[in-house]
């Protein structure tokens, strides 16, 4: 088996290094076998890619403890799905995933028949090629998945229990679908300014992968706060940890560049913006991976030390060099026929605004994260930037930038009138102060919350105008019903529309987002019998017990709660010992609705049946995750085609006799 799994490797690394070479070959020549040859290897590189994924599947799920990879991240008593999830537990498994997604989506590309006769294509190819090469270099020489040992073990050392979660089966899939698919808007952007071909069918190609893979990015960063919030026992679920920031940062840029496209579209303005954001944004996902990797930085999410971040460091400089050159050697083609703002009262500014936000905190954010780094090299002690940075610089970012999502949908194109201002705003506005009085009015007295959920009111309020005006134009030509019109309205205009449920599902998340930083905390040793008394709520320890679940060992205590005199039931807050790992991990228990989550923590106890709990009142979480689905639903109907989503944008750029 590591015979056919080190061949797979082995082989698809000659194969991409073959591919690559025949398709600037093919390029330079204009001979199309070159290219077509290209194209085969390139599809036989993803399906020795999959090989090595099945090899490592059937070596993980079989308990094969001859491979180094296998012992170190599994055991026999482990569950099916968690030995398989151990694929991406290390390094090396984690780089296959990374490197058979790159391979899949080049095959994609490749064969797509929108790109057939596309003069782009062998350039694309070739640039996510030399991404696929510097991956196989480094499963090939530095992180081998298939390495045998000496000595068979009797028994694998296990996963990580931390890792034994439903979250962790889907957290990494769906980051590194996120992270490899930046690869292909980054590609086609670097061959679009090869072949001088500036205009916006690139942006329009690769529109719905860049949907795509922000939607997995999305997915990635939620699941991997709702894994943090039940399994780590902090009680809180984004920690500004540096390797949650490093899956943050392409996140902000690529919503970034999903609204200036739309200025590039219609005005034709933000060229090399557009092209600096995705060039951006790939070079952030390969910083992440080099912060994951290299151990420069501690986080609960790292792989730990090891010399592969220096390779990542390396590649990115590369990769960012490169990119740079070629886009200021295009620099003044993209200048040329440029749109110019009109006016700063228009759509156009407000997406500027928008961008300068989301490119302003990710500044922010990279500032954080590598401020330690910065510090110990300065002064020689490296100083950690803790949550409150992130919180008082992100905070007023957050509200900014929901502001400007409320102006974005009402205001007109190249230039609005107070009237125009008037007439879209001033309902929404009334209200929204409204709700801000109403909030002061209810006991409400912190600034920041009541001036928040007053935006995040009046950014709904505009889009349901939105909504509103756009059935009601409907309505005056077809005479449909109001619910017929809407439906047509939303399906006729995917993007816009779907666009504007992700907004919602923002809003959401905004207010599960403002309302967890007002949580409460009390950290309590109590006897059998005696009550913790937290906001409204009394829980009465009842009582310490054990019980046995396969090799592991579970303490866990029954709590009685009761909030307001009225009885809400037991939580049982456990704690789990691992027969084949030394350190236990918590379980925490969570009882919620939709205005508020009580956490407990069960943290130590002692012979006499005392314990110590930590209990934390955490308020309006459950819309983060609310939110999060709303936004998922919004970007699916965004990016699906439907029946009038099917034209293939036309290509208008230089001929080549390859394709």
């Amino acid at each position: 088996m590591h015979l056919i799994g080190n061949i797979s490797i082995y082989l698809a690394l000659a194969l991409s290094i073959y591919a690559f070479v025949i398709f600037i070959l093919g390029i330079y020549k204009q001979d199309q076998r070159y290219v077509d040859s290209g194209k085969a290897a390139s599809l036989a590189v993803f399906i020795l890619a999959s090989i090595s994924m099945l090899v490592l599947f059937t070596a993980l799920g079989t308990s094969q403890f001859q491979f180094e990879y296998v012992a170190s991240y599994t055991s026999s008593d482990l569950p099916i799905l968690y030995k398989l999830a151990a694929l991406w537990a290390g390094n090396a498994g984690s780089l296959l995933l990374w490197t058979f997604f790159l391979t899949m989506y080049t095959a994609m590309v490749v064969y797509s028949r929108k790109m057939k006769n596309n003069p782009m294509t062998p350039y694309i190819a070739a640039i996510m090629l030399a991404n696929t090469i510097f991956f196989y270099l480094i499963l090939g020489f530095v992180a081998k998945p298939f390495i045998l040992l000496d000595v068979v073990p009797m028994e694998g050392r296990g996963l990580n229990p931390m890792l034994q979660d439903p979250g962790m089966l889907l957290h990494p899939v769906t980051l590194y679908l996120g992270y490899v698919g930046l690869a292909v808007p980054f590609a086609f952007a670097i061959a679009a300014l090869i072949i001088k071909s500036v205009d916006a069918f690139w942006l329009r190609m690769t529109r719905r992968w860049t949907i795509i893979a922000w939607v997995f990015l999305t997915l990635g960063n939620v699941i991997g706060g709702y894994w943090a919030y039940m399994e780590l026992g902090w009680g809180g679920y984004w920690a500004w940890d540096p390797v949650e920031n490093a899956s943050f940062m392409p996140w902000l840029t690529v919503t970034a560049y999903l609204h200036s496209v739309m200025i590039q579209e219609r005005k034709n303005m933000l060229k090399i913006w557009n092209i600096s954001l995705i060039i951006l944004s790939y070079a952030l996902t390969l910083f992440g991976t080099f912060l994951v990797r290299s151990g420069v930085l501690t986080s609960v999410h790292a792989f730990g030390d090891s010399n592969l971040g220096a390779y990542f460091l390396i590649f990115m400089a590369l990769a960012v060099i490169f990119s740079l050159y070629v886009l200021m050697s295009r620099y003044h083609l993209l200048k040329k026929d440029s749109g110019q703002f009109e006016s700063l009262l228009s759509k156009e500014s407000s997406f500027l605004i928008n961008n300068l936000i989301l490119v302003g905190g990710t500044f922010a954010v990279f500032w954080g994260t590598i401020f330690p780094l910065v510090s110990e090299a300065v002064r020689g002690t490296k100083v950690t930037v803790g949550i409150p940075f992130f919180n008082t610089v992100m905070s007023p970012i957050l509200l900014a930038l929901i502001f400007v999502m409320a102006v974005c949908p009402l205001i007109a194109w190249q230039r609005s009138t107070v009237k125009n201002l008037r007439d879209n705003f001033l309902i929404p506005a009334i209200i929204s102060l409204v709700i801000i009085g109403l909030l002061a009015g209810l006991g409400m007295r912190a600034a920041y919350p009541i001036i928040a959920y007053g935006i995040i009111s009046f950014m709904i309020l505009t889009h349901i105008v939105e909504f509103y005006r756009g059935v009601k134009a409907r309505r005056k030509v077809t005479k449909e019903a109001y619910p017929i019109a809407l439906y047509w309205l939303m399906v006729k205009n995917r993007r816009r529309y779907g666009g504007y449920i992700v907004h919602f599902g923002i809003a959401l998340m905004a207010i599960g987002i403002v309302g967890s930083n007002f949580d409460v905390e009390t950290m309590k040793t109590v006897q059998k019998g005696e009550k913790i008394e937290i906001a409204d709520y009394v829980l009465t320890y009842e009582y310490l017990a054990q019980r046995t679940e396969g090799i592991n060992d579970i303490v866990f205590a029954n709590i009685h709660v009761s909030k307001n005199g009225k009885d809400m039931g037991y939580v049982q807050p456990e704690r789990i010992f691992y027969g084949s790992w030394e350190e236990p991990s918590t379980e925490v228990a969570v009882l919620g609705n939709l205005s508020e989550d009580l956490y407990v923590v069960l943290s130590a106890w002692e012979r006499d049946e005392r314990a110590t709990f930590v209990v934390k009142v955490n308020p309006l979480v459950k819309w983060v995750w609310i939110g999060s689905f709303v936004l998922v639903i919004g970007s699916v109907f965004a990016v699906w085609n439907g029946k009038f989503g099917h034209i293939t944008p036309r290509y208008t750029g230089p001929q080549r006799k390859v394709s």
